[in-house]
C-alpha cells in the first residue's frame, strides 16, 4: 500500500507542476512542494491522515509566506516613457494648433510631438502651454 501512496503523491506533484509550467501563477508550485514533503512521510511509513497533513501544513506554510513576496518581485515594473515623461511639463508651439484641420506641433523637453489643445480651440506659434496627457501619438495640451 505505501507505493500505492508514493506514485499518487508523485502524480500530484507532476500534475501541480505541469499547471505551473502552463499558467506561470505561482499558486500550484506551492502544492506541488506539498507532495514532494508527503512523498517523503509516505517513503517514512507516515500514515494516510498524515501524509494528508503534511501535504496541506507544507503547502498552506508555503502559499502564505513565500506567495506574496513572489508577487512583489514579479510584478510588471513601470518604466517611465518618453511619452510619460512630458506629462505636466511646459512646451512652446512651434506650429500653430488647430483642432479643426489637427494639425499642430509642439516642443517639449527638446523633442517635437504632435499636439492637439484640450478645448479643440487654436493655440498659435510662440505659445507656452502645459502637457495634460497622451492620447495616440499627440500630447493634449493647454494654454498655462
Amino acid at each position: 500500500m505505501e507505493v500505492f501512496y508514493l506514485v499518487a503523491w508523485a502524480a500530484v506533484m507532476i500534475v501541480m507542476l505541469v499547471i505551473e509550467a502552463v499558467t506561470f501563477n505561482l499558486l500550484t508550485i506551492w502544492f506541488a512542494v506539498g507532495a514532494l514533503a508527503a512523498i517523503i512521510a509516505a517513503a517514512l511509513g507516515a500514515s494516510f491522515p498524515l501524509q494528508m497533513s503534511v501535504f496541506f501544513v507544507v503547502s498552506g506554510v508555503l502559499l502564505m509566506s513565500l506567495m506574496p513576496y513572489m508577487r512583489r518581485r514579479t510584478a510588471a515594473k513601470h518604466t517611465a516613457t518618453n511619452a510619460d515623461r512630458i506629462i505636466g511639463c511646459e512646451a512652446v508651439v512651434t506650429e500653430e494648433i488647430d483642432g479643426i484641420s489637427g494639425t499642430g506641433q509642439i516642443n517639449v523637453i527638446g523633442s517635437i510631438w504632435s499636439a492637439k489643445s484640450e478645448d479643440g480651440t487654436k493655440i498659435a506659434k510662440g505659445e507656452h502651454v502645459i502637457v495634460n496627457e497622451i492620447t495616440g501619438v499627440k500630447a493634449v495640451v493647454s494654454r498655462l
